[in-house]
């Protein structure tokens, strides 16, 4: 164990522990321990640490022998969004399928055994659930993570998510304040703006988080995005009147306020990331989040030190960062309780109703998400094996491509000798042709925010028209095929759920 270095000012030592870095591996490399030795008091997991619930376990539990407090995060918002299995695939659908059945408690439900499973694992913060109105059809990176386009509905989803989670003493970090979704830019490419009024925002974008606030959601995290009515010049992560007069005072949030991610371009191509981190620490956050693309010990120590000489500098003032750092000192202690508690549970046998090992909440929820509609003609269930042509997109950076959609493992499952090919164009000869004379089983995501898909499925329905089409993401396209089945999401099983529908063995 490293023991802590007494030499390390508290200036120092608060600059680290207001950082919530990530790094690269499955065990934590030393320069990483040694910092945490050094006042370094969280730790931001991804898909790259992460491949097995052992293999996690263990390398928490190697974080909490440097320091038993040390918070460790996560982005597992469960549905396309997964690190937990960025391999396989989520055991749980998104926010927008659970928006599609708003069912309250099936939410919380599904929320409380995420948790579950990250509490088991030794992680207590997560980057979790996204409050976004998705008010925007054509958003190109909220989309499905969001519970709908309904204010209200995505408020008491939301609250039901952060009762979920953080009832089996997980931190919800509700995200992305002050709302991301009427964008129709990615702010991991460039900064989106927002031109809407006070009204609208007040109407729409701040429903859900004043809801999340009222609920205690521990957390809140913010958008790199513009939002004129509110701050003509800077985006919300960087601005006092967003961070500080709107969300502490006008809101009253009390908890930790985190940035998203600071190597974002919509950030880091204007301000660059140590200036950035030091206008978002001034502006009234209080925890810097980067190591999605920048997960290295030089990362960690330019900003530390950028924090340092702004506060000598006066450009940052101490106690704003002495601030900052006691909120993240306080959620390390409250997670801390939670953890103790839950061990003593475990040690009793006291397991919470629903959130045992193994329950098969996740895909009860993406059974009820899905929506089926028949085509004109009556549909008969595949009792051969089919084609599926999966038409894929350009995967945006919060999903990313590692993880495995669609359907086609699941049909091998029900109907053994499944084929599959994947596509990027509309032309469809060659699909016909790898199709033969086999049913063929269209899988799209968001095919009304792509003009080759739409016209793909028009001309391979008008070629074969007892083709099942499946949409995995938005469904704003008109029905088509002879079957059209809308899963709202494409984690693992949700693509279970579509399988079973074209099978005819739904459960």
């Amino acid at each position: 164990m490293t023991t802590l270095v007494h030499g390390t000012d508290t200036l120092t030592r608060d600059a680290l522990t207001v950082l919530q870095p990530g790094f690269v591996g499955t065990t934590a490399p030393d320069w990483l321990l040694r910092r945490i030795g050094e006042g370094l008091s969280s730790v931001g997991l991804f898909g790259r640490n992460i491949v097995s619930p052992e293999q996690l376990t263990a390398l928490t539990a190697q974080l909490r022998a440097e320091r038993d407090d040390v918070l460790v995060a996560i982005d597992e918002e469960g549905g396309d969004v997964t690190r937990l299995e960025v391999k396989q695939g989520s055991s749980f659908p998104g926010n927008y399928a659970l928006g599609s059945v708003d069912d309250v408690e099936l939410t919380r439900a599904v929320a409380r055994e995420l948790g579950r499973r990250l509490a088991a694992c030794g992680v207590d913060l997560n980057w979790a659930p996204s409050a976004d109105v998705n008010s925007n059809a054509e958003n190109p990176v909220i989309g499905v993570r969001s519970f709908g386009p309904d204010p209200d509905l995505v408020a008491r989803h939301t609250v039901a998510y952060v009762d979920g989670l953080q009832g089996v003493g997980i931190a919800a970090c509700t995200k992305h304040f002050p709302g991301h979704g009427d964008t129709n830019v990615d702010s991991h490419d460039a900064l989106p703006r927002i031109d809407v009024d006070l009204a609208t925002l007040h109407a729409r974008e701040l429903v859900p988080f004043r809801a999340a606030v009222a609920a205690g959601t521990k957390a809140v995290m913010s958008a790199h995005i513009l939002l004129s009515a509110l701050d003509p010049h800077r985006p919300a992560t960087l601005s006092p009147q967003i961070l500080t007069g709107l969300l502490r005072q006008e809101l009253g949030f009390e908890g930790l306020i985190v940035t998203d991610g600071m190597e974002m371009q919509a950030v880091a191509a204007t301000y660059g990331i140590e200036r950035g981190s030091v206008l978002a620490i001034a502006a009234g956050a209080d925890a810097i989040c980067v190591g999605g693309g920048l997960c290295d010990e030089d990362t960690v120590l330019q900003l530390r030190d950028a924090l340092v000489t702004a506060v000598r500098t006066g450009e940052l003032p101490e106690e704003r960062l002495a601030d900052a750092a006691a909120r993240v000192r306080a959620l390390a202690a409250w997670t801390q309780a939670h953890r103790a508690r839950g061990a003593e549970s475990v040690s009793g046998a006291a397991v919470q109703e629903g959130t045992a090992p193994g329950t098969d909440i996740g895909l009860v929820a993406a059974r009820r998400a899905l929506k089926v509609t028949r085509g004109k003609q009556p549909y008969t269930p595949m009792g051969s094996a089919p084609y599926v042509a999966s038409f894929t997109p350009v995967a945006n950076f919060a999903v990313g491509d590692e993880t495995p959609w669609g359907i086609a493992a699941e049909l091998e499952r029900l109907l053994p000798g499944t084929e599959t090919g994947s596509y990027a164009d509309s032309s469809v000869d060659a699909l016909l042709a790898a199709a033969g004379e086999r049913r063929i089983v269209a899988v799209v995501r968001d095919a009304h925010r792509h003009a080759w898909m739409t016209e793909a499925l028009d001309a391979l329905v008008a070629a074969r028209p007892d083709t099942v089409v499946v949409e995995m993401g938005l469904n704003e396209a008109e029905s088509r095929g002879a079957l059209h089945i809308a899963t709202h999401g494409a984690a693992r099983v949700c693509g279970r759920a579509a399988a079973e529908a074209v099978a005819g063995t739904g459960a």
